[in-house]
């Protein structure tokens, strides 16, 4: 089991991390709400990691928080919730997030993740109830380098368009593109970056709670 990597941020874009340690380079998959967190490429980063092995294939899954990875290991123990699905939800919303809505019953906020539907929803709230108590006294510790409490409306953008760039996130994420389109539109305001752009529009469609 590949528990933790640190090593050198290669390459990052919205779900994904290249992360070179030891003269390998390691392909993660990450949830939008680790690459927020993220460092710039060149520097250094450390993420909990998950190494899933499958008969078709191996996927490493890297988070910024341990909380997030925990609850991620929690989440794909529920009955018709896989990977995918659990790093869309950590994408929408992060663990402390999560455990707020499922505190709350709050199944308005989970079926408007991509991908979460009303049993789904509520299938969550039935099983994480028991299961968030196993959550209980951990903490948030970020990478360095991290924007945590910044919206960084005022980032210069990156890319050849960040505009499109995070309209295609949203679309990957599993929104359809009229519905990405409209909640980029609602916030872009000029130089902003994808992530910046990302992060609001995301906000914007699944409040906190």
């Amino acid at each position: 089991m590949i528990g933790r990597i640190r090593g050198l941020l290669v390459e990052k874009t919205p779900g994904h991390a290249l992360v070179e340690c030891s003269g390998l380079g390691y392909e993660i998959d990450i949830p939008y709400t680790t690459f927020f967190h993220l460092p710039e490429a060149g520097q250094e980063v450390t993420l909990h990691t998950h190494f899933a092995v499958r008969e078709d294939a191996q996927s490493l899954y890297g988070f910024a928080a341990r909380l997030d990875r925990n609850l991620f290991r929690l989440l794909i123990k529920v009955n018709g919730v896989g990977p995918k699905l659990a790093i869309g939800i950590l994408s929408g919303l992060d663990a402390q997030q999560f455990i707020r809505c499922v505190e709350a019953r709050d199944a308005n906020a989970l079926v408007k993740l991509p991908g979460v539907g009303k049993k789904t929803a509520e299938r969550l709230l039935i099983e994480m109830t028991d299961r968030i108590g196993q959550l209980e006294g951990q903490f948030l510790p970020f990478a360095p380098g991290s924007a945590a409490g910044s919206d960084t409306t005022s980032a210069v953008p990156v890319g050849p368009d960040p505009r499109e760039e995070a309209e295609a996130a949203l679309i990957a994420l599993g929104y359809k593109p009229q519905e990405a389109a409209k909640a980029i539109s609602k916030v872009a305001e000029p130089e902003m970056s994808s992530e910046a752009l990302i992060r609001l529009a995301l906000r914007n469609m699944i409040p906190a709670g």
